[in-house]
């Protein structure tokens, strides 16, 4: 039997990522290996160029926390790491996990990614990258979330909300936004981008997927950029969740790039 390897595009890619490393999977099935390998390293990366490959690498680890792929996770981040992101990323990108894929399922991805950051000899803690406090992250998060929601979405969904639901817009702002969008270490922007991966790979989320499309188009992401973060998450998240964020970002952003035109009554 010819032995069966992915092609020199992704044998090159997978070297860059991960260094010297020669998966078990290859040995033990190598059909699969070849075509995802040839897939996930080759043919998805050429639709990916609208973002870095940073900003890539850091969409999928958001998606791998959404999912709950702890083992991938671990061999992504070494990857990641690699590449540029910094032990600063790394963790913010957990951190933003916690209010879209709840503490429960990212309690194990934050003991992985301090695994990973102290067997390369970081030390922990890092520096702190809060910039509210207990007295300001209300304010700061209802300004946040009003420049990435916009102030009308944001007054509608206070106003629309029963008086004995009035906490939960309040802890959207204060702690969906004020504890977690006004941190360093990662641009709004790019935080969009991963708030979208999580919630294109939690599933069921399709609504949200919606409203954050219409999020990065505020903070000045693109289709082009949106397209390729699900180009780069589907070999990881599969064909259903990632077929159904693309109806979001085309029910909101058109091929021709222009905004969906609201239907009045």
């Amino acid at each position: 039997m010819t032995a069966r390897k992915p092609n020199d595009a992704a044998t090159a890619a997978h070297e860059r990522l991960f260094p010297g490393h020669v998966s078990t999977l290859a040995v033990t099935d190598p059909e699969l290996i070849e075509y995802f390998d040839n897939f996930a390293f080759d043919e998805v990366l050429r639709h990916t160029g609208a973002v870095d490959e940073r900003t890539r690498l850091m969409t999928q680890l958001a998606a791998m926390i959404s999912v709950g792929a702890v083992a991938e996770y671990r061999v992504m981040l070494g990857a990641a790491l690699s590449v540029g992101v910094t032990p600063v990323e790394a963790k913010e990108i957990v951190y933003q996990a916690v209010p879209y894929a709840d503490m429960a399922r990212v309690f194990d991805f934050l003991h992985a990614t301090n695994d990973v950051l102290t067997d390369r000899g970081i030390e922990l803690p890092l520096a702190g990258q809060s910039t509210t406090s207990p007295e300001t992250r209300m304010e700061q998060g209802l300004a946040v979330q009003k420049r990435i929601v916009g102030d009308q979405p944001v007054d509608a969904m206070y106003a629309n909300a029963p008086t004995d639901e009035q906490h939960i817009q309040e802890f959207l702002s204060g702690n969906c936004f004020g504890d977690h969008y006004t941190r360093d270490g990662i641009d709004v922007p790019t935080r969009e981008l991963l708030t979208f991966a999580m919630l294109a790979a939690l599933g069921g989320a399709d609504a949200q997927v919606k409203g954050h499309v219409a999020a990065n188009l505020h903070v000045g992401n693109t289709r082009a950029s949106l397209l390729a973060v699900l180009s780069g998450l589907l070999p990881f998240i599969g064909y259903p969740r990632t077929l159904n964020a693309l109806a979001a970002v085309d029910a909101v952003i058109p091929a021709d790039g222009a905004p969906a035109r609201k239907n009045h009554p």
